[in-house]
């Protein structure tokens, strides 16, 4: 690969930024930094030299730290305050990235390390979603696109050998680091997972190691970088998590793990229903179905394909909807009480198959059967995960207050609200919004414990909590 390229334009954006608020010169901008910064909590310094090496266009990209700062301080993405990515000169441009990034186009090894590398230093980037279905399904190398087949072998030959005690290490830390985003969000680890996925991982890949460890290797990394997608989708960092799932699904593409791969396209098949992209979700969830279709694994298959009801259930095709929610419970059924193996769609629980189930019901209106089964899932699903359990009472209560009931539903939210207190998680956050906006005319209409939950959730989420 080439070197990155270097521009030493002067940043006029951020001066111009600085000088709106009054700060004219290197130092004031620094001391005023570095005020907000603490003022905010926020354990970074800001120096004068620093500063003054992002005026004189020295310093393109700051650090991930001093980017975060800068984000909250002027409420701007990174770019849009003049900074500038660095360039790898090589390879497919996705739009939503950052000016110039770059994800190779082709997965050799060494491309691959370089890529993770670069995509660990510029993981904070704009919250943007590719919305076109061609970008999408072109970066993945999917049917009907330009792809790039798997080698034949992953035998390498490298500096560092690696073996079966460096793949279990990756793979004990993803479980480290999916236990405490289960928990508390993913904002609690993720930069964690980061380092750990670009300092001591990635380069596992340049390494010298045999074809099976190669493939175990590709898929174990591939496992974290999809973690640390998802992590990123809750922390809210949709583009980070788009590009994250996409190298998920080629390092499962290279170990030959078809069950990675459709979970990396479900990931993003998510990212698309949640952003209300109904197109897009419906052909990612075709995809990570038709990927997954020689699987024998029944929850794989209920996993993928609640997925698929997910999103035609969103482009108002109830009949698909309808026959993919009724495969999924089939499958789900025939599914040993165990889980078994460590694989994200190993782990898919009748409990949570009762969750999404109620969702799609609600979304097609059929409101009893969606508590029904929002209660079945509360009762036996994620007791032991606080974001879980948050989100699943969140839901509960929209779908009472749906259906008129509103002494449950203020109920629902009010254990919504203790069981939330202290996570991390954009999609806690945006239901904890929702319930705050639909609390306004319960208020305004004078219904019991309508101001002192408002009280609460004003208590617990005021002010934001930092991203």
């Amino acid at each position: 690969m080439g070197s990155a390229t270097i521009d030493r334009t002067p940043n006029t954006r951020l001066r111009e930024r600085a000088r709106a608020r009054g700060w004219s010169s290197a130092r004031d901008l620094a001391e005023h930094l570095d005020h907000q910064a603490r003022r905010l909590g926020m354990n970074v310094i800001f120096d004068e030299r620093t500063v003054r090496r992002w005026l004189s266009g020295h310093s393109r990209w700051p650090q991930r730290v001093h980017r975060d700062a800068l984000e909250r301080i002027f409420g701007l993405a990174t770019e849009e305050l003049g900074f500038v990515a660095p360039t790898v000169p090589t390879g497919v441009a996705i739009a939503g990235t950052p000016s110039g990034a770059r994800i190779p186009a082709a997965p050799e090894d060494a491309d691959i390390v370089a890529a993770l590398a670069a995509l660990g230093g510029a993981d904070v980037e704009r919250r943007e979603f590719l919305t076109a279905t061609g970008t999408v399904l072109g970066l993945l190398s999917l049917p009907g696109t330009p792809a790039h087949a798997a080698p034949a072998t992953l035998a390498h030959t490298g500096t560092v050998r690696v073996g079966a005690t460096e793949v279990n290490a990756v793979r004990t830390m993803t479980t480290a680091f999916g236990d405490a985003a289960a928990e508390f969000g993913g904002g609690h680890a993720r930069t964690l997972a980061v380092r750990y996925l670009t300092d001591t991982a990635a380069p596992w890949l340049a390494g010298t190691y045999t074809d099976t460890t190669g493939r175990d290797l590709h898929t174990a990394i591939g496992e974290l970088a999809h973690l640390i997608a998802w992590m990123a989708q809750d922390e809210g960092r949709t583009g980070a998590a788009q590009r994250y799932y996409a190298h998920a699904f080629r390092l499962a593409e290279l170990g030959h793990d078809r069950e990675l791969a459709a979970t990396a396209l479900r990931g993003m098949a998510v990212q698309a229903i949640d952003a209300g992209h109904r197109a897009t979700a419906v052909r990612l969830a075709e995809e990570c179905v038709h990927h997954a279709k020689d699987l024998a694994d029944p929850r794989a298959q209920a996993y993928y394909r609640a997925t698929l009801a997910q999103a035609a259930a969103l482009d108002q095709d109830r009949t698909t909807a309808t026959r993919m929610l009724a495969s999924s419970q089939t499958q789900i059924e025939r599914a040993p009480a165990a889980t078994s193996g460590t694989s994200w769609a190993s782990h898919y629980s009748i409990g949570r198959w009762a969750h999404e189930t109620g969702m799609i019901l609600a979304r097609l209106g059929e409101l009893d059967e969606a508590r029904t089964h929002l209660r079945h899932a509360l009762d036996i699903h994620g007791l032991d995960r606080k974001r879980t359990r948050a989100i699943v009472l969140a839901d509960l209560g929209e779908v009472h207050l749906r259906g008129a009931d509103t002494e449950t539903a203020i109920a629902t939210w009010n254990d919504f609200v203790t069981c939330a207190d202290g996570i991390r998680s954009l999609k806690v956050d945006t239901a904890a919004q929702d319930m705050r906006a639909r609390l306004h005319r319960l208020r305004r209409d004078g219904v019991p414990g309508a101001d002192e939950l408002e009280h609460r959730a004003r208590t617990t989420w005021t002010p934001a909590r930092p991203r």
